[in-house]
């Protein structure tokens, strides 16, 4: 049973917030401590359970039968008909019709127990009970008091020193994400890019990267239908050559 304390709870659903004081593998030793703080007149409202790594737990408690159902039906039937008996009493009704009621409604719920589970087919033939479990329960509890409550569980044990650990930043310092030297770096000359592997004496490099110059590539041939580049004419046979650069003189 649980009472409203001072405790504020938060309407939408909000991280804790604090240090964790103490760890715990099982709920009960975590109920435990806090138990212990309040016994030690600590203020119990700045404190928080938080169960991590939680997982669903379904226990197979036995195999079900025509019979288990028929009597779990006829159990169920037999309330609804106590029910139904304790209105016509309270209406000026004998004793009877109370009995009557508690046969008819049994009767009822067993004979539809049994039909629902016929019509399954057997897809679920056991009894279970379901559980939401922790791998350990942490205790937290605010900053300011935080050292105190770690002095008093100390006698319980499970106590832990230190704040949660920080979230990293989402990108590293150094460099701009948008800066293409730092996702693309160059390559020095005659070695390989960062990332490629080695190259062999006389071995071409690779491919260049993004913001590297791509090594000059020779004329592509002319398409069918295009002429050619015609190379210079050489100078007739007998005339003196001109060097290049060189101009006539008057």
């Amino acid at each position: 049973m649980s009472f409203t304390g001072g405790a504020r709870i938060p309407q939408t659903p909000t991280l804790p917030q604090g240090e964790t004081v103490a760890s715990y593998g099982t709920y009960l030793e975590a109920q435990k401590a806090v138990d212990h703080l309040s016994d030690h007149q600590f203020p119990v409202q700045m404190v928080t359970i938080v169960g991590t790594d939680l997982r669903m737990v379904e226990r197979v408690t036995g195999r079900l039968t025509y019979a288990r159902v028929a009597m779990g039906g006829f159990g169920s039937g037999a309330w609804f008909g106590v029910f139904i008996g304790l209105l016509f009493l309270l209406s000026g009704g004998s004793s009877g019709i109370l009995f009557a009621a508690v046969l008819f409604g049994g009767a009822a719920g067993l004979l539809l127990a049994v039909l629902v589970y016929a019509t399954s087919r057997g897809k679920r033939d056991f009894t279970s009970q379901s559980q939401i479990v922790a791998a350990q329960y942490a205790v937290l509890c605010r900053a300011e008091r935080a050292h105190e409550a770690r002095q008093m569980l100390r006698e319980v044990g499970g106590v832990r020193v230190g704040a949660a650990t920080p979230v990293p930043p989402a990108h590293p310092m150094g460099a701009r994400p948008s800066d293409p030297t730092a996702a693309y770096p160059q390559a020095a000359p005659g070695k390989p890019a960062p990332g490629q592997p080695p190259v062999a004496p006389g071995q071409p490099l690779a491919q260049p990267r993004y913001g590297q110059l791509a090594p000059q590539q020779p004329p592509a041939e002319p398409r069918y239908g295009q002429l050619a580049p015609q190379p210079p004419a050489a100078p007739p046979s007998g005339a003196p050559e001109t060097p290049p650069g060189a101009e006539k003189q008057d």
